[in-house]
């Protein structure tokens, strides 16, 4: 029983070896990650829940780095706008 399944374990490996070799089954290794959760990323006007809310896809080694770059992109834009806005606030009223 052990090498009847030993030797179907080595042809199917040799089917797919062969298979990625002649271009038949093919494989991209620098294609975008496959993401397995959808985006739940930050709304056009983030509040403090929503950031502690935020969760990203992970990856062998972590997380996804363009997800996290993106999101902290978006909110560092949005925070600096609202630090605007208040410093115009505060200029009006002095």
């Amino acid at each position: 029983m052990v090498p009847v399944l030993l030797a179907l374990v080595a042809i199917a490996l040799v089917a797919v070896v062969v298979g990625v070799a002649t271009g038949r089954i093919p494989v991209d290794p620098l294609a975008d990650a496959v993401h397995t959760t959808p985006d739940h990323g930050l709304p056009d006007e983030p509040g403090a829940r929503d950031v502690v809310d935020v969760r990203f896809d992970t990856a062998p080694r972590g997380y996804r780095m363009e997800d996290v770059d993106t999101h902290l992109d978006a909110l560092a834009q949005t925070l600096a706008e609202r630090e605007r806005e208040v410093a115009e606030l505060r200029d009006r009223e002095t």
